[in-house]
Parts: C-alpha cells; structure tokens; sequence
C-alpha cells in the first residue's frame, strides 16, 4: 500500500482538519498536544513497516526474525524449529544452498516476508489478527504454506499479535485469550525436561525425554523452584554416579548421562525427587518420539548404539506391555508420542487402556484434520502444540479449540531449536492450555519462557490460577 493510499484510506487529510478546528474551538493552551491526542483516538493504528532477517537458533541454524513496526512502536518475533519436520506439517521453507549454513539458510523466507508479505500486510489494523493470517494464507495459496514458508509466515504472525496487543493496551495473553473468545487465564504446570536422549542427546537413551511435572505445587513459582531443585539435585547424582561428563546436557538442556535403559532414566529421576522431597507433589512424563526409531513395523530400542542396533527390536504389542509395565512401576502420568507417526492401531490400543495421558505429536503435527481423525478414532487424548508445525496464530488457536471440545488435554510446545522469543508463555496461559513444555531449567531460550510466566503470574496477581492438579482439563 502507498502512502496515499494508507491517506486516503483512513482519511487522514480531512481528520487532521477536523482536529485542528476542535483544537481552536476548545481554547486549548496547547494545541499541538491536543491535535496529537484528538489524531490518536480517530485514526486506528496500522502496520506501517515490516523487517525480516535472518538469524540463528538455539542449535546455530538459521530461522526468521520479524520486526513488525505499528503507529506505538516496533514488535519482534522469531520462529523456532525442531530437529525432526514431518510430512504432514506446514512446510519450513530453507534455501537447499550446500555452500552456506549447510542448506539450512531462510534468505528465500526473509525475501518472501520483505517484498511480498510486507506489500500485502502494511495498512492493516494489528488487532485483527485472523485478518492478518488469512491475507496471508490467501497470497500463500497452497494447503501446506509452501509458497511463503510457515517459518515467513509464523514470525509476522507473532509480531502482529504482539502489535495488536499493544494496540489495545492488555497484556499479550489477554489478547491471545480475547482471540479465542474466552479470556479464563491459568498457569500452565510445567513439563520440566530432566533427562534428555532420542536425537537430542548424544548419549544411548532411544526415549527422546523424562520430564517432571510439579502438580502438587500452589503456584507457578512454586513448580519452577520444586523443577529447578530436582534437576540440580539430579545433576549431583549423575555426577556421583556416572562421572562429571554424564551431566552434559541435551538441545533443550536436559541431562545426559550415558545410559540406554528407560528403567535407568526413571530411577535416577526418581531418586532426585526423593533428595529434593517431593515425592507427593510431582508426577513423571515421558516423551518417547518413537518415529525416530521404527524401523518398517517394529522399535529399534538400541538405534543409538551400532554395535547393538536392530538386537533389541519390540513389536507395537510388546510396546505396549512395556509402557503398561513402567506406568504401574513408576506412576508415569503422560506419554507423548509412544508409536510411530502412523501407528494409529497401536497407539488407539494403549490409549484405551487409560493408565496416563497419550499425547500426540508426530501422529498429529498440529494437523487439524489428523487431530479430527484422532478425535473421531479415539486414538490419542492429548495434543501437544507447536505452533511452528501450523505456522500462524490464528490456526494455532483454532486447533486448540477443537482439542478442548474433544476434551482433550493441551501442551503448548517449544521446539528443539529455539528462540529468545516468549510467545508460547503467553499463548499457554491465554489459552489457558494447563501444560507447556519449554525445556529444562537451563539455558537462556528456555528460561526466557518459564521467566515470562513468573512475570505474568506476579501481574495476575490474586487473579492468577495454577493448573495444578487439574492439569489435564484446567
């Protein structure tokens, strides 16, 4: 949009004449500041400018950055991506140039955003931020966002959100919340990353997490202290156990100490609650990410150790007896993605069982029409969230609203290669989504998180509501 156009649209001329002759009319003794308050309140903001560039994640690869500029001001966001990009997500657009970040440069996303987005988005009002997506939704045209790149399209998402925010002057999860058409905030209950494996670490673990999640907590500040004492006071038993080097920690900060076994992880954990003392108060979550080690219909246990590899495969049945066996054995109240992608049978089978929480990651990838099927099976009943996997907020929103009226559980997500970016705070208490994962505590880019909700409960301050023990269906 031009600059005459945006004049012509908001009828800026005939505005600023009609202050002026209110500003003689009132006497006032200075004009320049009534005119300026006069203007304020009949032209509505509007996004003058957006910015993109390149920047690097928490893992050193390339992503976006927006710098989405407002009448108040400039709003910055960035996208995160994870270590594994599913077929049935929106599609992560990166340049495929061998001689420059190994192929994983966005200039392609950030030119997209500079001279194509920017064009289509300058003029319009922040706050109407479904607007905002499906413009861009319809300059995309394809179903996956593979014209634009749902990393393009995500940044400025998040920025416009943050924009409109400003615009109404209320916090960023009130908006968010005002988006969804129910403003209820809660706290979410923290699934704290301990111990980290699968493809984030680097040791022999085939199960990609064990988190802990403080239930029994008051308040959010209270789950992060329980999080953050026991997982120092389990950085001392691997010390004592396995050596100073098995306290080197994953891409998301977890622990990783140099073991194989699922049993091994749990029990080092557990004995961290104990030290920590509250066995009573936090209960075990897992996420396995199976996809990563099915091989045709069977799971490779031992994926990770190639002198081992393929002498410890499991069918989906013994699978099952296995995760039967360690939720009686350690309480483990939550399982992500326990099959493959595409073991809807098996994992509709354990899910039946209702022994803990079966979320779906790879199995749904934000997907709405994936989580329609899932819901209609009853193959799952969680979904965790990531927003990346959608690419803007506005989808992101709708897809949690399908996942509450399943009553379904919803873990608002982070991702292995992240930001300094806070968004997902925001949105889990906006959407009142009663779990987030946002990694260990450790490491700036997840702490920027769990420090953004402490600042959102002090503000809520009587009125703020922790998950708790209802962290399932807050």
């Amino acid at each position: 949009m031009s600059v005459q156009d945006y004049l012509d649209k908001h009828m800026l001329p005939r505005k600023i004449e009609d202050a002026v002759n209110a500003a003689v009319r009132a006497k006032t003794p200075d004009p320049v500041l009534f005119i300026s308050n006069h203007m304020k309140k009949a032209v509505p903001s509007a996004i003058t400018k957006i910015k993109a560039r390149q920047i690097l994640d928490s893992r050193g690869i390339p992503t976006v950055e927006v710098d989405l500029y407002t009448n108040k001001g400039m709003y910055r966001a960035s996208a995160p991506s994870g270590i594994y990009t599913g077929m049935y997500e929106a599609t992560e657009l990166r340049d495929g140039d061998k001689a420059k970040y190994l192929g994983k440069g966005v200039s392609k996303a950030v030119k997209n955003i500079n001279e194509k987005i920017s064009e289509a988005l300058i003029g319009m009002d922040p706050t109407l931020q479904t607007q905002i997506d499906q413009a861009m939704m319809d300059l995309d045209k394809t179903e996956n966002k593979a014209e634009l790149g749902a990393n393009a399209m995500l940044a400025v998402s998040i920025a416009a959100c943050k924009a409109g925010a400003a615009e109404k002057e209320v916090p960023l999860y009130k908006h968010i919340a005002d988006l969804s058409g129910k403003y209820d905030p809660v706290l979410p209950v923290p699934a704290i990353t301990v111990i980290s494996g699968g493809k984030h670490a680097g040791n022999n673990l085939a199960l990609q997490e064990i988190m802990i999640l403080p239930t029994g907590a008051h308040n959010f500040e209270e789950a992060l202290q329980m999080g953050s004492e026991t997982y120092h006071h389990l950085k001392a038993i691997i010390s004592e156990k396995c050596g100073s080097n098995g306290c080197n920690v994953g891409d998301i900060g977890g622990l990783a100490p140099d073991i194989s076994s699922f049993s091994d992880g749990l029990d080092l954990v557990k004995e961290a609650i104990d030290r920590a003392g509250y066995n009573d108060k936090i209960k075990l979550a897992i996420d396995v990410a199976a996809t990563e080690f099915c091989i045709g219909k069977k799971y490779d246990l031992d994926f990770k150790t190639p002198n081992k590899s393929g002498q410890n495969f499991k069918t989906g049945e013994e699978m099952i007896e296995m995760y039967t066996r360690l939720c009686t054995d350690y309480a483990i109240a939550s399982i992500e993605q326990p099959f493959d992608k595409d073991d809807w049978e098996h994992t509709k089978l354990f899910s039946g069982l209702g022994i803990c929480q079966v979320v779906g990651d790879d199995l749904l990838m934000s997907n709405p029409k994936r989580i329609e099927r899932a819901i209609d099976e009853s193959t799952c009943n969680s979904l965790v969230l990531k927003i990346n996997q959608i690419g803007t907020v506005t989808e992101a929103i709708e897809v949690v609203k399908q996942a509450k009226d399943a009553q379904w559980g919803v873990v608002a997500s982070h991702r292995s290669g992240e930001t300094e970016d806070s968004f997902v705070a925001d949105l889990a208490v906006g959407l009142a989504t009663g779990q987030i994962k946002a990694g260990a505590p450790c490491r700036g880019e997840r702490l920027v998180k769990y420090n953004q909700l402490l600042r959102i409960e002090e503000e809520l301050g009587s009125q703020a509501k922790y998950a708790g023990e209802n962290w399932k269906l807050p």
